[in-house]
C-alpha cells in the first residue's frame, strides 16, 4: 500500500510540475509575442485606413505611404480641442474604441441618442489626415461603428476636405451573415458610396434604401439584409450628427484647426 501511495504521489508531482512548466512557457511566449502582435495590428489598421481612402493596391508599401502622407491626430469631441495624448497614449497608440468603454474616457449614451446601438462613445476621436504628394489635404478618415443584425460593425469612412463628399468606406470587422449582410465588404457595394454626400443643408442626409431616388445621398440597400442595411443607416445618422463628428467636421471644413 505504501508503494502504491508513493507511486501515486510521484505521478501527481510529475503532472503538476509538467503543467507548471507548460504554463510558464505559454505565458512567456504570450509576453514575448505581444510587441509583434501589436505591430501587426497597427500595420493592419494602417492598411484599412489606406483602403478606405482608395490608396491601397497590391503594390502599396503601406508603411512608407503612411509615414509620408498620413498624419494621425486626436480631438476631444466635447470641446473640439486637439490633444496630444489620452491616458498616456500618443495618437498612434491610442485606441478610441477601447477608450469608449472606460470611465472618464467615454460617454454613456442615452437610448434616445444611441442610434448606432453602441452604448458609449469615446470622448476623444482619432482622425487620419491624408495629404497628396504636394502636401495638401486630400482625405480625412474617421472611425465609425454600429450594430447590425448579429453584432457591431466596425468601419472607417474617408471624406473629402469639404467634409461632405464620401471618398470611400471600409467595414473591416463584423459578424454579419456571409452573402447577405456580409456584403458590406463587397467592393462593388462599397464603391457605390463614392461621391455620395453626407449632408444636405446641414442635416445628415445619407440614406441606405431600397428605393434610390436621390443620387446625391441615397445608397442602395443590401439585398436580403434589411437589418444590416438599417444598421449601416443608423451608423451614419449617429456618427455624422452633432452627437459625434458633426461639430468637428464643421471646424475642419472652415479651416479652423491649427
Amino acid at each position: 500500500m505504501a508503494k502504491k501511495n508513493e507511486s501515486l504521489g510521484k505521478t501527481l508531482f510529475v503532472v503538476i510540475a509538467l503543467c507548471l512548466v507548460c504554463a510558464i512557457i505559454v505565458a512567456g511566449s504570450a509576453v514575448g509575442l505581444k510587441p509583434l502582435q501589436q505591430k501587426n495590428a497597427a500595420l493592419d489598421m494602417q492598411r484599412n485606413v489606406l483602403d478606405a481612402a482608395g490608396l491601397l493596391t497590391p503594390e502599396t508599401d503601406v508603411i512608407a505611404v503612411f509615414e509620408e502622407r498620413v498624419e494621425t491626430r486626436l480631438f476631444n469631441l466635447n470641446t473640439l480641442e486637439e490633444v496630444d495624448s489620452v491616458d498616456g497614449k500618443n495618437p498612434t497608440e491610442y485606441d478610441p474604441i477601447a477608450s469608449a468603454k472606460k470611465a472618464g474616457l467615454g460617454t454613456k449614451l442615452e437610448k434616445s441618442n444611441d442610434l448606432a446601438g453602441i452604448g458609449s462613445r469615446e470622448d476623444v476621436a482619432k482622425v487620419y489626415f491624408i495629404n497628396d504628394k504636394q502636401g495638401e489635404l486630400e482625405t480625412v478618415v474617421v472611425y465609425i461603428r454600429g450594430y447590425g443584425l448579429w453584432g457591431t460593425m466596425y468601419g472607417l469612412m474617408a471624406v473629402a476636405p469639404d467634409m461632405n463628399t464620401i471618398k470611400g468606406i471600409n467595414f473591416y470587422e463584423h459578424s454579419e451573415t456571409p452573402g447577405l449582410g456580409g456584403e458590406i465588404q463587397n467592393p462593388n457595394w462599397t464603391a457605390s458610396w463614392q461621391g455620395k454626400e453626407i449632408y444636405d443643408n446641414g442635416s445628415v442626409a445619407i440614406d441606405v434604401t431600397k428605393n434610390v431616388t436621390d443620387k446625391a445621398h441615397d445608397v442602395d440597400a443590401l439585398s436580403g439584409a434589411t437589418l444590416t442595411s438599417n444598421g449601416v443607416e443608423n451608423t451614419m445618422q449617429f456618427w455624422f450628427s452633432d452627437k459625434a463628428y458633426g461639430p468637428l467636421f464643421d471646424k475642419i471644413r472652415k479651416g479652423e484647426l491649427n
